[in-house]
């Protein structure tokens, strides 16, 4: 006979994993410092590359003037700004980055924590099945 809570868990836990628990799931492996790290050094490396564009971009535009006024720059002012400009720029989408990933873990906890409850479910209504047919094997007849 087919047990009807088992098997609305059973699609319960489908309908997780092929939604929500893509994206979840991959989470859940992680500890909270190793998440987020990891979240943070991908940052550092995604704004250095995208300040690097967005000065190659500017210095290409302006070109014509950097050149004939390369020798009445103030070069090391000059450098000073970009380094600063670069720090800030870090710093904001840092702490940006560190708010989304918290928050996405956090919410990735809450939601596996709930699919792991319906796991749980299920295993105890299959140890109370495994219970209750492991008499009627041994005794080579059917019960009732």
């Amino acid at each position: 006979m087919i047990n009807e809570e088992k098997v609305k868990i059973m699609d319960r836990l489908a309908l997780y994993e092929k939604q929500e628990g893509r994206k979840y799931l991959p989470v859940s492996k992680y500890y909270r410092s190793d998440y987020i790290g990891l979240a943070l050094i991908k940052n550092f490396f995604l704004v250095t590359i995208g300040y690097g564009l967005i000065l190659a971009v500017i210095a290409a535009y302006n070109l014509e003037y950097l050149l004939d006024n390369v020798h009445k720059m103030d070069l090391i002012s000059l450098g000073i700004v970009v380094l600063a400009g670069y720090i800030g720029v870090l710093a904001v989408y840092s702490v940006l980055t560190y708010i989304q990933y918290t928050v996405k873990y956090h919410n990735a906890k809450k939601s596996v924590k709930q699919y792991y409850t319906q796991l749980t479910k299920l295993e105890k209504i299959y140890t109370r099945e495994e219970k209750k047919f492991a008499g009627r094997e041994m005794s080579g007849g059917y019960r009732k």
